[in-house]
C-alpha cells in the first residue's frame, strides 16, 4: 500500500510546496517517514481564509436539497474508496484495519445524517402581539466561515463531524488535521472535489498548529471555530475565540468513569469492557478508564478483564487479525510509562501489562492498574492511552462521588440489572453522555459532547448541525 502524496487543498487548488517547508509524516507502527507535509504560512492562511468568504453566500444561498445532493455524493464516494482511506488511515495512524474501514464507512453516515438533518431545520412562527404584525418567524442561518481542527486519534471520523455539520448548515470551511495524520481528511476532501463542491467551501491547511489556529482565529473572515482536542488547548483557543467575539464549540478530554452495580454479572461487564477499553489503543477520549467494581462481582471482572487484555494480538494495523496498534508518538509511550511509575510508586498494583512492547515502532503494553491512590496522576489526568483503572466499591453513593470528582465529564457509564439503579445513575452521574449497560454512547444521530471542563456545545446529532447556525428573527408589519 503506497502512501499518498501531501498537500494543502486552497481555493480548489492542490498545494504540494510553500516557502514555509515541509515537516515528516512517520508511521508509528515502525517508525518510517511516510512523505512530507507542506507547511502553511501567512500568505497560504489569509488564501484560505479568503476563499471560505468569497465562497460562503454562494453555498449558503444553495437550497438545503441542493447541498444535500452534492453532500451525500461526497459520501458515495467515501464508501467505495472506503478500503482505500482505510489502509491510509492505519499507515499514517496506526489502528487495525479493520477499525480503520468501519470509522470511514461511519463518517460517511455521520455526514449524511447531518446533510439529511439541514433539510429540515426548524423554523418557529411566534404570534404577535400587535394587529399590524403580520408574522414573526424564528429561523436558523448559516454562521458563516468555519475555522475547524481536529487531533489524529479519529483521523476520519473527526474531520467528518466538522464538515458535516458546517458544509449541511451552508458553511464554508478552513479544516486543519493533525500533522500526524493529514492524509486521510485529504482524501476525504478530494471526495467532496470530486463530487463538485465549488472551489473555495473546503480548504485544508496544515503546518504549526500554534501559529494556524491564532491565525486563524484572529482572520476577521472567520466567523466561528470548532476544535477538538485537550482541555488545556481548548481554553487557551477560546481565550481567542472570545476576544474576537467569535463563536466556539470545544469538544476536550474525559477520564470516564464506569460502575460496576453488584447486581450485574462482573464477567459478563468485564467481556464488554475490554474491546471499548483497548479500542484504538486507549487513544478516545470518550474511553472507560476508571472502573469502580462492587465488591461482589470484583473479581469475576478483575479476572476477566486481565485476560481478555492479555490475550489482544499485538501488531501493525495493516497485519491480519491484529486487534491492538502503537500509540500515536514515542512521546505518548514515554508518558504511559510515566503513568504506571507513579500508579505504582504510590502503592498500586499493576496487574496486567506496564511496558512497552519490544518491537519497532510505539508500543505500549495493554495495562490494568489496581488500587491506585488517589492522589496519583492516573486517577486525575485522562492517561489518553491503553491503561485501565480497577478499584473496589461497597457503597453506592462512594462510587458516585468518585466518578464525579474530577472537572471533567465527557463520558460515563455505568453496569446495573435494576432499572431503579439505573434510572439514578443516569441522572447523577455528571456527564454529557451516560451509557448504561454499554459502551456505545457516540452514534451518528447522537450528539456527542461534555460538560465541565469536557467543552462548550455538541457535534454530530442535530444538535451538532445547530451549532453552525445563528438564531434570526424576522418580524414582517404591515407597510
Amino acid at each position: 500500500m503506497s502512501y499518498p502524496k501531501l498537500r494543502l487543498f486552497i481555493d480548489g487548488q492542490w498545494i504540494d510546496q510553500t516557502d514555509e517547508g515541509a515537516i515528516p509524516v512517520v508511521n508509528p507502527a515502525d517508525g518510517e517517514v511516510l512523505g512530507h507535509l507542506p507547511i502553511a504560512g501567512k500568505r497560504e492562511l489569509e488564501r484560505a481564509a479568503d476563499a471560505a468568504k468569497r465562497s460562503f453566500r454562494g453555498w449558503a444561498a444553495l437550497p438545503a436539497l441542493e447541498r444535500f445532493r452534492i453532500i451525500t455524493a461526497a459520501t458515495a464516494l467515501m464508501r467505495a474508496q472506503a478500503k482505500t482511506i482505510a489502509q491510509t488511515l492505519t499507515l499514517e495512524q496506526g489502528k487495525p484495519l479493520a477499525e480503520a474501514v468501519r470509522e470511514v464507512t461511519l463518517s460517511a453516515d455521520i455526514i449524511d445524517f447531518l446533510a439529511e438533518e439541514a433539510k429540515r431545520l426548524p423554523i418557529r412562527g411566534v404570534p404577535p402581539r400587535l394587529p399590524n404584525v403580520l408574522s414573526q418567524t424564528v429561523t436558523r442561518v448559516p454562521v458563516g466561515p468555519v475555522a475547524a481542527f481536529t487531533p489524529w486519534n479519529f483521523p476520519a471520523n473527526l474531520p467528518s463531524r466538522k464538515l458535516g455539520g458546517a458544509l449541511a448548515a451552508g458553511c464554508s470551511v478552513v479544516i486543519k488535521p493533525a500533522e500526524e495524520t493529514p492524509a486521510t481528511c485529504m482524501a476525504i476532501v478530494q471526495c467532496f472535489v470530486d463530487a463538485g463542491i465549488p472551489d473555495g467551501v473546503i480548504n485544508l491547511v496544515t503546518g504549526d498548529p500554534a501559529f494556524i489556529s491564532s491565525s486563524l482565529i484572529a482572520n476577521p473572515h472567520i466567523a466561528k471555530i470548532s476544535f477538538t482536542g485537550s482541555v488545556r488547548v481548548g481554553k487557551l483557543l477560546g481565550e481567542q475565540a472570545a476576544r474576537h467575539v467569535k463563536r466556539y464549540t470545544a469538544e476536550l478530554g474525559g477520564h470516564a468513569p464506569v460502575i460496576i452495580c453488584k447486581d450485574y454479572d462482573g464477567a459478563k461487564a468485564a467481556k464488554l469492557a475490554v474491546p471499548a477499553k483497548f479500542r484504538n489503543a486507549g487513544q478516545v477520549c470518550a474511553s472507560p478508564i476508571r472502573f469502580m467494581v462492587h465488591r461482589s462481582q470484583y473479581d469475576a471482572f478483575r479476572n476477566e478483564f486481565v485476560r481478555g487484555a492479555a490475550s489482544l494480538k499485538i501488531g501493525s494495523g495493516m497485519e491480519e487479525g491484529v486487534q491492538f496498534g502503537p500509540l500515536i508518538e514515542n512521546r505518548r509511550v514515554l508518558e504511559m510509562q510515566s503513568f504506571v511509575e507513579d500508579a505504582a510508586a504510590g502503592g498500586a498494583t499493576i496487574t496486567c501489562g506496564g511496558k512497552r512492547v519490544n518491537r519497532p515502532g510505539y508500543f505500549f503494553e495493554p495495562t490494568v492498574i489496581e488500587h491506585a491512590s488517589l492522589a496519583s496522576r492516573v486517577q486525575n489526568e485522562e492517561p489518553f492511552g491503553p491503561i485501565a483503572v480497577l478499584d473496589v466499591f461497597d457503597d453506592l453513593d462512594d462510587a458516585v462521588s468518585r466518578a464525579n470528582r474530577l472537572s471533567v465529564g465527557l463520558a460515563a457509564y455505568a453496569f446495573t440489572s435494576s432499572l431503579d439503579v439505573a434510572h439514578r445513575l443516569s441522572t447523577d452521574l455528571q456527564a454529557g453522555m451516560v451509557g448504561i449497560n454499554h459502551f456505545g454512547v457516540s452514534q451518528p444521530e447522537t450528539p456527542f459532547g461534555g460538560v465541565n471542563e469536557s467543552g462548550l456545545g455538541h457535534e454530530s446529532g442535530l444538535e451538532g448541525l445547530l451549532g453552525y447556525t445563528d438564531l434570526k428573527l424576522i418580524s414582517v408589519a404591515q407597510s
